[in-house]
């Protein structure tokens, strides 16, 4: 059997296909597929329609009338995919402002003489996540490399939790196992994870799993749910121990330059995260 021609079209899927080593198969990505470097070296097949110079004030407008319009944010190039012919393409239906929608693809797969398969990820927590990696393994025949992949990850996992617990013996605080919830809620640090900031926007899905997972406890989501957006002052009245700048698609050093750009509401320099120059990006 000939080798599968792949197109992903979100980024956390082709980090996903390249770990299954795949990277040959690999012949298309989006826009923003820029990990690991090799990715970079792919055809792109998606475009933003946002101006590559809006601020971010203007990407939230933009990305709110598009979606009042009913339209998406980005384009598929159908005469790209189309050169590709690929077998396989993965897309998400989790946001349509983070990668192209199903609906953004058939609109363009409608006029293809011989339609590849579609594989739609949909992942809200860490279970799905893992859970996608063997769906993705499957599909592709590297089922035996996902297992292998999600035992790598179990094994750092481990090495963290094993961490933290000697860093709670030191403290001569309960077990982490004994009670981890009511334990974190009194001795773990509070985080408030920014996924936009103007305006901001905190993350859902499975970044409070992260959290926790690292020794901390989440300000404002729960696990399974999304983004949604908090005032600054919001962010004030929580009273975070660290904060985390993450915005979406940007790099860590355009997310500390953005931060540091910004004028921030009083009592912003009160927080304790601030405070004690724990804000992270």
């Amino acid at each position: 059997m000939a080798p599968l021609r792949i197109v992903s079209l979100l980024p956390s899927a082709t980090e996903i296909l390249f770990a299954l080593g795949l990277d040959e198969q690999i012949v298309g990505v989006s826009h923003e597929c820029d990990f690991p470097l090799a990715a970079r070296s792919k055809k792109v097949v998606i475009h933003s329609r946002i101006p590559k110079d809006a601020s971010p004030a203007e990407i939230d407008r933009l990305v709110r009338e598009f979606s009042a319009r009913g339209e998406s944010v980005y384009s598929v190039d159908a005469e790209a995919l189309r050169s590709l012919s690929p077998d396989l393409i993965v897309t998400q239906d989790l946001c349509h402002v983070c990668a192209a929608s199903p609906e953004d693809l058939a609109a363009v797969l409608s006029d293809f003489d011989q339609r590849p398969e579609v594989l739609c990820l949909n992942p809200l927590d860490l279970g799905d996540v893992w859970r996608d990696i063997l769906w993705v393994g499957e599909e592709t025949f590297r089922p035996h490399a996902a297992e292998n992949l999600l035992e790598t990850i179990g094994e750092k996992l481990g090495a963290i939790e094993r961490q933290l617990q000697s860093m709670n013996d030191q403290r001569q605080i309960q077990s982490m196992n004994d009670d981890r919830q009511s334990q974190c809620a009194n001795d773990c640090p509070r985080v408030a994870f920014l996924e936009w900031l103007q305006p901001v926007y905190v993350g859902g899905h499975w970044i409070p799993e992260m959290i926790e997972r690292a020794g901390g406890r989440d300000v404002f989501a729960k696990p399974r749910t999304p983004s949604f957006r908090v005032s600054p002052d919001d962010v004030v009245s929580a009273q975070p121990d660290i904060l985390i700048v993450a915005p979406c698609g940007y790099t860590a050093s355009q997310a500390r330059d953005e931060y540091r750009a910004m004028s921030f509401t009083a009592g912003w320099q009160d927080i304790p995260a601030v405070r004690t120059s724990r804000v992270y990006s």
